[in-house]
């Protein structure tokens, strides 16, 4: 088989496109610069050069790995968040852009002391102990170690899943800033929950599990039969995490902490409910996402 760059390209795309996948086009050009390593800008210079038998068969190998459903992510190892390469593999949600509105957000907090241009007061700490609850690949602790520069940051990244860990770990390696993140295994904040001594946050930030459980068999493939459930089911009506969370943030908060929670888009009214009915907490906010859809709680441990 003698195929050029660009005839096989089309089949790829072909073999997508027949399979359903939205984005074919582009996963079809994706998977062949994983294949040889080469980047998209390179791409088209190279259109009409020859294939050998072997790589042909090696990129139709991975075109019918996406075709039968599995993320372009988990087949590359890898997926770009806040400007930075993350690894991913099944045992971790693969990153989102929604999600890295909250995390512009907690660095303007941070950095700045404002919350989408309103000064806040309070926020002024020389240090700040942060914990990524329920951290998956360590895609929003390890983000706020590694680009809140100038400002002395101290990361933890929890989750119960032991493999998820092993990827926040080297993700953290990976991107130099292992030194000032840590790690702790356990189910929410059971790792911090000590016999005599609750460790204590200056900000703590979730993507917890929010699906609701009858919505799942309905989900993409690439979602439902390919991403870890654990990091998806959020119980009956999507709130169990939200319920814990609001129930005991606030024993693992410092004075005036704060609170960041990703949501989903049609969970903001019931959310602020669970904060405002658990008690402790002020200044409660439901922000937007990039789109216009409720996708963020804001709010700080009251005095």
């Amino acid at each position: 088989m003698s195929l050029s760059v660009k005839e096989i390209l089309n089949i790829g795309q072909r073999r997508l496109q027949d399979a359903g996948v939205s984005d074919a086009a582009l996963d079809s050009k994706l998977l062949y610069c994983f294949m040889t390593g080469i980047t998209t800008g390179r791409l088209f210079i190279m259109y009409q050069n020859i294939l050998q038998d072997g790589q042909c068969d090696e990129y139709f190998r991975l075109i019918d790995e996406r075709a039968s459903g599995k993320p372009l992510q988990y087949i590359t190892g890898t997926q770009e968040f806040m400007g930075l390469e993350f690894d991913v593999n099944e045992s971790v949600l693969i990153p989102r852009q929604d999600t890295e509105t909250m995390v512009e957000d907690v660095i303007s907090v941070i950095k700045d002391g404002a919350l989408r241009g309103e000064s806040l007061e309070g926020t002024g700490r020389r240090e700040w102990d942060i914990l990524d609850l329920c951290a998956g690949s360590g895609a929003i602790g390890v983000s706020l170690a590694k680009l809140l520069d100038g400002v002395k940051v101290n990361v933890t990244c929890s989750d119960v899943s032991k493999a998820a860990l092993e990827v926040a770990r080297k993700n953290a390696e990976k991107l130099g800033v292992s030194k000032s993140v840590k790690f702790a295994e356990g189910d929410m904040f059971a790792p911090f929950d000590g016999r005599f001594k609750k460790k204590k946050f200056d900000l703590i930030v979730s993507n917890p599990p929010y699906i609701e459980s009858g919505v799942i068999p309905t989900l993409q493939t690439e979602v439902k039969d390919h991403e870890p459930m654990s990091a998806l089911d959020g119980g009956e009506d999507g709130l169990d995490f939200y319920r814990i969370i609001a129930r005991e943030a606030g024993e693992f908060m410092k004075k005036r902490g704060i609170l960041f929670l990703e949501i989903g888009c049609d969970q903001g009214s019931a959310v602020r409910e669970l904060l405002t009915e658990a008690g402790g907490y002020s200044d409660i906010r439901c922000l937007k996402d990039l789109a216009g859809r409720d996708r963020i709680i804001y709010a700080v441990k009251a005095e």
